[in-house]
């Protein structure tokens, strides 16, 4: 056995504990109650997510719920959706603000952001292009932090500094993946590096796609439907992994920067934010194995063999397909839906909808019959990678593209913690590990 092999030994019998020592002292792994919610850590006025109803002290499957500031996010999307204009903006003004913006505050907002998107002199080739990188969360990490080099006023956590910094940090999101992204394509594919200027009159979501894809590279209704997905992703509650991030760093009362880095390692992790690639690496086997894509049987069978461990990846997962809240239904992957058809019908990609559509409806009646009672629902994850794919937007992005969204409520939540908390986060852990005598290095064996 190789040195680094025994330590890994050591490390790994250093680092193991028992399983029933959880259940024995009653441990809430995961903050998570025994009935599967969340253990109660704190108190927020920013979003609430919400997938059963209490029935005779019992949690009964309901339609999932998702509000941001009161305003369930149907209401939201659908009021901007049938106004015909972009809704981000107006999102991160309620979620900061705690109130729908005015006309007036809406354009005086808008145009701020639209200000603070440029980054520094010369930042993308000193930190973005020369520090290059194959993961695009990594580097986007990392830009944060270094941009707290940039700020005279960096560790000043005072509410307008901080909302200074908040919303600089929002603006900035989409140039840094975008350059990021093409920093990567050069360096890693050997592809032509195209970098783009942040265009001045653009909305945020359209300003991320000309970043990426240039003027001629989408459609109006490319723009609509990555605006919703925005909208959608912005917030998810404070228990969200890195939203309780966001709370744990900022209780600290550290500097945004290190705070909002934190999120994105944590928005980083597979478990969380690279969902919606799974998803589409799992359709793409699928569609190779379903010869007849509309022969629901044929479809049953393929998912039965996948949560029987016999096919795809032999996780026995189907990707997408279920919730650590929401039971009946994802009201994200609702909204999105709808929108998707839309652009599935534009691109000519009708046919690949039915069957995400199909697999909706047959995966829980699969599920329930190999694994029980559990009732599960497609989650945002399982429409959002088919509509990224549908603009033609990498793999690589997807995920920093939850983080662009995903800031708003992450900076809400830091501005919540810093104000109303005010007490560094500090659970319990108890030590298993018995006393022991210290021994002299010449007497041990």
């Amino acid at each position: 056995m190789s040195e680094f092999s025994n330590w890994t030994h050591l490390a790994e019998k250093a680092a193991e504990i028992d399983n029933d020592l959880y259940v024995k002292y009653d441990v809430k792994r995961g903050l998570r109650n025994a009935d599967h919610t969340g253990v109660l850590v704190g108190l927020s006025n920013i979003g609430s997510v919400s997938g059963v109803k209490k029935v005779d002290g019992v949690n009964v499957p309901a339609e999932g719920k998702l509000t941001y500031r009161g305003i369930d996010i149907k209401d939201l999307a659908e009021g901007y959706l049938t106004e015909k204009r972009v809704g981000y903006e107006e999102t991160v003004y309620l979620l900061l603000f705690g109130k729908l913006p005015t006309r007036d505050e809406l354009e005086r907002f808008s145009e701020y952001m639209k200000e603070q998107r440029k980054l520094p002199e010369y930042f993308t080739k000193d930190i973005i292009l020369s520090f290059r990188g194959k993961d695009i969360m990594n580097m986007l990490a990392r830009s944060v932090l270094a941009l707290y080099t940039t700020d005279d006023n960096a560790d000043d956590i005072s509410t307008e500094n901080v909302l200074r910094q908040s919303i600089s940090l929002i603006a900035k999101f989409p140039e840094i993946s975008a350059h990021a992204f093409h920093g990567m394509r050069y360096h890693y594919m050997n592809k032509s590096l195209v970098i783009r200027h942040p265009h001045p009159k653009l909305s945020h979501a359209e300003n991320f796609l000309y970043l990426l894809k240039g003027a001629n590279g989408y459609t109006p209704l490319e723009v609509e439907i990555l605006d919703l997905a925005l909208v959608l992703h912005a917030e998810h509650e404070g228990g969200n992994n890195s939203s309780f991030t966001v709370h744990v760093v900022s209780s600290s009362q550290t500097d945004t920067y290190s705070a909002i880095a934190a999120a994105i390692g944590s928005l980083k992790g597979p478990l969380h934010g690279g969902a919606n690639s799974e998803v589409m690496a799992m359709m793409d086997n699928i569609k190779r194995n379903v010869k007849d894509w509309s022969n629901e049987k044929e479809i049953e069978e393929y998912l039965a063999k996948i949560l029987r461990k016999e096919a795809y990846d032999r996780s026995g997962k189907i990707y997408g397909m279920g919730h650590a809240v929401y039971t009946l239904s994802d009201p994200r992957a609702v909204v999105l839906k709808k929108k998707a058809r839309e652009v599935a019908i534009e691109k000519d990609r009708l046919h690949e909808f039915n069957l995400y559509d199909a697999i909706e409806r047959l995966a829980p009646k699969v599920f329930h019959e190999i694994k029980g009672e559990k009732v599960i629902a497609p989650n945002v994850d399982f429409y959002s990678g088919f509509v990224y794919c549908m603009l033609d937007i990498p793999v690589a992005v997807y995920t920093p593209m939850f983080a662009m969204a995903r800031i708003a409520g992450w900076c809400a939540h830091r501005l919540e913690e810093l104000i109303s908390a005010k007490r560094i986060i500090r659970p319990a852990y108890k030590t298993l590990a018995e006393e022991a005598s210290y021994i002299p290095l010449s007497e041990r064996g």
